[in-house]
């Protein structure tokens, strides 16, 4: 069992339609709610239980969760080692690509279905 403490700074405001809306900021950046979606930082388990402000300090007993370890950094590729057919057009372009061809194609056939098969005479 791994537990830490984080501190919150809560907002109660009232938006333009008079609803009440909760704002949670940690280190001055909005963030979720600690019950929706944190996970341990030492294991990775979603199942947490929270605890009220100075907990951990009024239970030394319990171990605080280590500090996880940073990513290992990937060195950078230099720039004059990729060739031009190593280079990918950007998703959008390719998702456009990809449906707009049959998209152009089927109503490509059924126009010619529809428009100028009928007055072709065999």
């Amino acid at each position: 069992m791994y537990v830490w403490e984080e501190d919150y700074v809560v907002r109660h405001l009232t938006d333009d339609h008079g609803n009440e809306v909760e704002i949670w900021l940690t280190s001055g950046v909005t963030v979720q709610p600690p019950w929706s979606g944190l996970c341990c930082p030492a294991c990775g388990a979603f199942h947490l239980t929270s605890f009220p402000a100075g907990y951990l300090a009024r239970h030394p007993e319990l171990t605080a969760a280590p500090e996880p370890k940073p990513l290992a950094r990937v060195p950078a590729m230099p720039i004059k080692d990729i060739a031009l057919s190593d280079v990918r057009a950007p998703l959008p372009r390719r998702l456009l690509i990809a449906v707009g061809a049959p998209v152009v194609l089927f109503v490509g056939y059924e126009l010619y279905q529809n428009l100028l098969a009928p007055t072709v005479h065999h």
